[in-house]
C-alpha cells in the first residue's frame, strides 16, 4: 500500500486527515510535508494501523509518541495519554514558580509518563521537581521520558504522598483520576489504565484524598493544584475552603471549561 492509498482508505474509516498523515509520517519515517509530494511511497503496515486507529486504538499508542507542553513523551498503554488540556494545570504551575525565589521543592502526585513533572523542570530549571505514581510501569516511562530529555526529576514509586514521609513543597500539583464510575465516556478511553481515569463513584475520592493530605506537606504558603472535570469544580472548592486552603481560584482550558482549581496554604 502506498501513501496515497493509505490516505484514501483512512478517508473511507472516517479518519481525520492529520491523524492519517501522522500515522504514515511515523510508519515511514518521513515529514508530513514530504509525503504530500511522495504519495507513491510504500508505506508498510498502513492497513493494519489504519484500522486500528479507525477501531478506537490512541494514536499516541500507534506511534509511540505525544506532543505536550513543547517536549515529546512516550506514551504506552500504562500512562495516561498526555491531552492538552492539562497544559492549563502546568501554566498556573509555572505562573506560580516564577514569583517563588531560590529553588522551589515541586511535586507531581500521578506523574504516569511524567509530562507534568518534566514540563515544569523544562521550563523552570531551577525547580527541585519530585514525582510520584502508584505504576511501576507507568515509572519505567517516566524515567525514560527524563533520561531522553535530560530532565533530573527524582522518581519515587507509592500511593500519593506516601513515598514523601516527613518533606515540605512549595508547589503540589496534581492530574489525578477524577471521570466519574458511570461516565459514558469511559468505554471509549478503554486503551489507557482505568486506575489512572477514575477512582469509581462521582469520581471526587482522589481529590478529596490529596486537599486532606497536603497541608502536611506544604510548606507555609505553598500551593496545591489539581486538574478535575469540567462539573466538579464548585465541590474541589468548597473541599479547598474547608480544609482550610485560603487563596482558592480556578483557571480555565481553551474551551472556557473548568479545568484546575487550586488553592494557599495559609502561613
Amino acid at each position: 500500500m502506498t501513501v496515497d492509498e493509505a490516505l484514501a482508505l483512512a478517508r473511507q474509516l472516517g479518519i481525520e486527515r492529520g491523524d492519517a498523515q501522522a500515522l504514515l509520517s511515523h510508519l515511514t519515517g518521513q515529514s508530513r510535508a514530504w509525503l504530500i509530494t511522495h504519495g507513491d511511497t510504500p508505506a508498510p503496515g498502513a492497513e493494519a494501523a489504519l484500522r486500528r486507529l479507525a477501531g478506537g486504538e490512541p494514536l499516541a499508542h500507534l506511534t509511540g509518541w505525544q506532543p505536550f507542553h513543547g517536549l515529546l513523551l512516550q506514551v504506552t498503554p500504562a500512562t495516561l495519554i498526555p491531552r492538552p488540556d492539562t497544559e492549563t494545570l502546568v501554566d498556573w504551575a509555572l505562573a506560580l514558580l516564577a514569583d517563588l525565589p531560590g529553588r522551589p521543592a515541586v511535586v507531581d502526585l500521578g506523574t504516569g509518563s511524567g509530562a507534568i513533572a518534566l514540563a515544569l523542570k523544562a521550563a523552570c530549571p531551577r525547580a527541585q521537581v519530585s514525582a510520584v505514581d502508584f505504576s511501576a510501569e507507568a515509572l519505567v516511562v517516566a524515567r525514560a521520558n527524563g533520561a531522553r530529555l535530560g530532565l533530573p526529576v527524582e522518581w519515587h514509586h507509592g500511593n500519593w504522598f506516601e513515598p514523601l514521609a516527613g518533606r515540605r513543597f512549595d508547589l503540589v500539583v496534581s492530574n489525578p483520576p477524577y471521570i466519574a464510575g458511570d461516565d459514558p465516556h469511559l468505554p471509549a478511553l478503554r486503551h489507557e489504565p482505568l486506575t489512572a481515569l477514575t477512582p469509581g463513584g462521582d469520581g471526587l475520592a482522589d481529590l478529596r484524598k490529596l486537599i486532606d493530605a497536603a497541608p502536611q506537606h506544604l510548606s507555609p504558603g505553598g500551593w496545591l493544584l489539581l486538574e478535575h472535570g469540567w462539573d466538579q469544580d464548585d465541590a474541589v472548592a468548597q473541599h479547598l475552603a474547608r480544609r482550610g486552603f485560603a487563596e482558592t481560584a480556578l483557571r480555565r482550558d481553551l474551551a472556557g471549561r473548568a479545568r484546575a482549581s487550586g488553592g494557599r496554604w495559609p502561613g
